[in-house]
């Protein structure tokens, strides 16, 4: 067996199914194996699946074991070479895993590696790259050097900055929305450590393998991440969760680290913590009071993009779910200069638009190019899959 795919679901079906289609594509000529570990999800997710996917080993957990937890239950269970950890919001293009394993074959020093992340609007996710969040490098991204230097080697370290985008090389944190392992390495090195429950398990395990003597690398191929653009970053939960997993890192990392960083940390920890949860209370306030951002500009207008056979169908869903909407019938040659035509006549605009591309007249790795060459705010990826006449965003699932 050459490869072993571990997803771990929480109340995401349709994403996962998503996920699943692309995977399917991607995995096409490798000898692999798919599990998907249900953290004991209340949408149905492993019933609704189970009949569509009857070849991945669906594992319906009694308890919400976390992401470590979930996932280290199906690495003990598979037999692959390798082993790619792969979250269920992610768009897998056609040539993802087969460039992942001529990399890892070619690279036995490599532990692991991560790839391009995109977001919704196909820009190039920063999580894709990452520095280990030592004291320092921590301390600079809380003050906000990071930011403001975002190519420096030094401020920047957390998101590995100064590294080119489109060419492979080293860093140090691996995503675990993406990671792609060695089996041998994590012999070595251990499992997710599932004392982190969500957030800090992939900074862990990618700190292991350096330690362990291995490479951690990044490769210039596309997915699509949802998470890295819908996790509501600026909740308390958020702040709290993640930067405890922070501490946790630390605790077992850094156990020797001066009482005089120990502190400032921590600070900051609690005063981002402290800003979240003040301006939750502000945005709820002021929603309460009746001051709310315009609805013809919060909700997409949507372009969908598909062969002249289904266009009846999409025109027939927007109806139903009172879209505003417009279209535009393509074949499989036309992505491109279709694309680069709607840039230029809705791109900047002061709304949001979603163009939403057929996935059977498309490939997904053609459909994430297009936005990444040329990405806008408010242009956002929408797929469109015919045979559950059902369109799939960021934001929203329609024709479910």
């Amino acid at each position: 067996m050459k490869l072993s795919v571990v997803i771990v679901n929480y109340n995401v079906k349709y994403y996962l199914q998503q996920c699943l289609e692309s995977l399917q594509r991607a995995l096409k000529g490798v000898e692999a194996e798919v599990f998907v570990v249900d953290n004991h999800s209340h949408d149905g997710s492993v019933a609704y699946l189970r009949s569509r996917f009857p070849d991945v080993h669906f594992i319906a957990s009694a308890h919400n074991l976390g992401f470590a937890g979930g996932n280290n239950i199906a690495i003990r269970q598979s037999k692959g070479e390798y082993v790619l950890l792969l979250n269920p919001d992610t768009v897998v293009g056609e040539e993802v895993i087969h460039a992942s394993i001529d990399f890892m074959d070619s690279h036995p020093a490599a532990g692991g590696h991560g790839v391009q992340m995109l977001t919704h609007c196909g820009e190039r996710a920063l999580e894709s790259r990452r520095g280990l969040p030592s004291p320092m490098v921590s301390f600079y991204k809380m003050v906000g050097l990071c930011k403001h230097f975002p190519q420096s080697d030094r401020f920047a370290h957390y998101y590995m900055g100064s590294l080119p985008w489109d060419v492979p090389g080293k860093i140090e944190v691996i995503s675990g929305a993406y990671c792609f392992l060695r089996r041998a390495a994590l012999d070595k090195v251990g499992l997710l450590d599932e004392d982190f429950f969500m957030y800090g398990e992939d900074v862990d395990l990618s700190y292991r393998l350096l330690k362990g003597g291995f490479e951690n690398w990044y490769l210039p191929v596309r997915i699509l991440h949802y998470k890295g653009e819908s996790t509501q970053k600026s909740s308390f939960r958020y702040v709290h969760v993640f930067y405890d997993a922070m501490l946790i890192f630390f605790r077992k990392h850094y156990g020797g680290m001066n009482a005089l960083w120990r502190l400032p940390i921590k600070t900051a920890i609690y005063v981002k913590a402290f800003g979240s949860l003040i301006g939750t209370t502000i945005r709820a306030t002021r929603k309460k009071l009746g001051f709310r951002t315009s609805k013809a500009k919060s909700f997409p207008h949507y372009i969908f993009v598909a062969g002249k056979d289904v266009m009846g169908k999409c025109q027939q869903l927007a109806t139903d779910n009172a879209l505003v909407a417009e279209y535009r019938v393509a074949d499989k040659d036309s992505l491109q200069h279709t694309h680069a035509d709607l840039l230029k006549e809705f791109g900047g605009k002061n709304r949001p638009y979603c163009i939403v591309y057929d996935t059977d007249l498309f490939s997904y790795q053609d459909i994430l190019n297009v936005f990444a060459e040329q990405p806008k705010q408010n242009i956002h990826i929408g797929f469109y899959h015919r045979k559950e006449n059902r369109v799939v965003t960021m934001m929203e699932v329609i024709g479910d």
